[in-house]
């Protein structure tokens, strides 16, 4: 989509901010909770965010996942620590290794991961799954393993695109708890979308933009997102494909993304 209108910009940020979940926009003035999970993205900001907060507040958690295998999407996050300003000094070395494993190395060889340790929060790393019902499952797996079986409250940060479907994964897998878990939704950022000056679509956020997804990805991403968190029988609730917890999606959101269905295929986007 070369030009857009202010109509299509926030139809764009209502799906955007919908998606993002942002229960927690603020990670470093976070209450302390059981377990923080990050799940491994392209978008290398959150990592960061992520790593620094807990760098000056260790105690912020007992326990930090490290969560991602090798998928369809992994090669994405490998071409971002090569085009990072910082971390592109070690784009060969993380070649092949799993998202979990590319997350340790930036916190290992950029951020004090010692200092994290030393605050009593233990890392632990998942590295085999591939999508967000897996994440879920296998971090589950990880942490009963550790002995981290009565969690509380757990901060999830994901790619924003995908927070509130990972949210309701994991609520999924841990739906049969004997003590229910408060999962926070924490994507570190809410995407947002403005127009240039030559009417075109350009991110308005607050930092280096180049970080983040190329403009069709992104709207790739959010408009995907919509039939997936519907509870009907193509969706992934309850009521499709038993994927996710229920999800309730406003009118005002399913308006927006049927309008901007109409405006890619105008447009040959989708």
């Amino acid at each position: 989509m070369e030009t857009a209108d202010l109509s299509t910009v926030t139809d764009i940020n209502e799906l955007a901010k919908f998606l993002s979940d942002a229960q927690l926009q603020d990670l470093s003035s976070s209450h302390s909770v059981d377990c923080i999970i990050i799940c491994a993205s392209a978008v290398l900001y959150g990592a960061e965010v992520l790593f620094k907060t807990l760098t000056e507040r260790p105690s912020l958690a007992k326990c930090l996942v490290l969560c991602g295998g090798i998928g369809h999407s992994t090669q994405l996050l490998y071409d971002a620590v090569k085009q990072h300003p910082r971390y592109s000094q070690i784009g060969d070395e993380i070649m092949g290794i799993p998202e979990a494993c590319v997350l340790e190395q930036i916190l290992e060889k950029f951020f004090k991961k010692s200092e994290i340790s030393k605050g009593e929060c233990k890392i632990l790393i998942e590295d085999q799954s591939t999508n967000c019902g897996q994440n879920a499952l296998f971090s589950r797996k990880v942490l009963d393993q550790a002995g981290f079986k009565n969690l509380k409250t757990c901060i999830v940060i994901q790619d924003p695109t995908m927070m509130l479907r990972t949210k309701a994964s994991f609520e999924k897998v841990y739906e049969d708890s004997s003590c229910p878990v408060s999962f926070i939704s924490c994507p570190i950022f809410v995407p947002q979308m403005k127009l240039s000056h030559s009417g075109s679509l350009e991110y308005n956020t607050a930092f280096e933009s180049i970080t983040l997804w190329s403009r069709p990805r992104f709207l790739e991403l959010i408009m995907g997102e919509i039939p997936r968190l519907r509870d009907d029988e193509r969706g992934y609730g309850p009521n499709g494909k038993g994927f996710i917890a229920h999800v309730d999606i406003p009118n005002s959101v399913e308006l927006a993304w049927s309008r901007l269905v109409v405006t890619f295929r105008a447009f040959r986007q989708i």
